[in-house]
């Protein structure tokens, strides 16, 4: 389990030191995704959660190993509280990950068992055009 989550956060970890070059709109439509993406996660439905995310991060974990790793992770900490955007950064280049384009959403999230928890979910553009999410990390 804990590969799986080191596998999927490596280009997490490594975005920060990547140059933003801004793209608002890209930046709307990815948030628009991960928030509709984490209400999944949120309710629990992490076969639904996996099964929405980008191809990209359905190729580096099974189904079943995704409910597993997150499941692990998220049940503890209970249900969210708040949750609010602190930062959202376009790269269309980041370490470990194939050139495309992508949006590294931090989220400064309190969550019953938690109270201060940083959340980043990194949205790429997929093949077909659409934003979906391709990593996701809590902290």
């Amino acid at each position: 389990m804990k590969f799986v989550r080191c596998a999927l956060m490596a280009i997490l970890l490594t975005a920060a030191g990547c140059g933003s070059l801004g793209n608002p709109e890209a930046e709307k439509l990815a948030a628009e995704s991960a928030g509709e993406w984490l209400e999944l996660v949120d309710s629990g439905h992490y076969g639904r959660s996996w099964q929405e995310a980008a191809g990209y991060f359905k190729s580096a974990v099974t189904r079943e190993g995704w409910e597993q790793a997150v499941g692990g992770v998220r049940r503890p900490l209970g249900v969210v509280v708040s949750r609010k955007v602190k930062s959202k950064t376009y790269a269309t280049s980041l370490p470990g990950a194939p050139d495309g384009e992508y949006v590294v959403i931090r989220y400064d999230t309190t969550f019953e068992n938690k109270r201060a928890s940083v959340e980043t979910v990194t949205p790429m553009r997929d093949v077909d055009g659409t934003w979906r999410v391709s990593g996701y990390y809590v902290n």
